[in-house]
């Protein structure tokens, strides 16, 4: 075990969003800026953005790692271009009044279709297929859960279709 692996987690959440040299084993070097450090296996993530492209990840194994040198603070900026790298492509904040109302239409269009479907949870947030599935906010296919995944897939297929239908 190297001295990288032995840091702490506390240790490593330093190097977030900051520039920094890796060097690894047989003299390898990477430069990139730490989007994350995986906390069981010491791999550091590094994001990096070449002039007039969108931007390159890349994974620096714990084990290979004999040395890591901060060259650069991360300001605001870079700190936000590197949060978008992680967020879904169409990752949006919703209001309550708009999540109400996605909830909503939602809701109405599978009774119309004559799906089963209920509220759930203290807040009436999340919406209940047939018993069988829940559908959690913002109400799209990647925030269905099931055990049955012939229904599921089922579901998400058809959630798919009402959002494209609504664009």
């Amino acid at each position: 075990m190297n001295d990288w692996q032995r840091k702490s987690p506390l240790d490593w959440e330093m190097y977030v969003n900051k520039l920094v040299k890796v060097v690894a084993v047989e003299k390898h070097e990477y430069e990139g800026w730490v989007l994350t450090v995986d906390p069981v296996s010491a791999t550091i993530v590094l994001a990096t953005f070449p002039e007039n492209e969108k931007g390159s990840i890349s994974f620096v194994m714990g084990h290979a790692i004999q040395e890591v040198e901060i060259l650069q603070e991360g300001d605001s900026d870079m700190k936000q271009r590197l949060a978008r790298i992680s967020a879904p492509e169409e990752s949006q904040a919703y209001s309550p009044e708009e999540l109400e109302k996605r909830k909503n239409a939602l809701k109405t269009w599978l009774e119309t279709n004559h799906i089963p479907v209920g509220e759930q949870g203290e807040l009436g947030r999340t919406l209940s297929v047939a018993g069988v599935l829940t559908i959690e906010p913002p109400y799209g296919p990647e925030q269905c859960s099931s055990a049955n995944e012939i229904i599921l897939a089922r579901v998400q297929g058809l959630l798919q279709g009402y959002l494209e239908q609504q664009r």
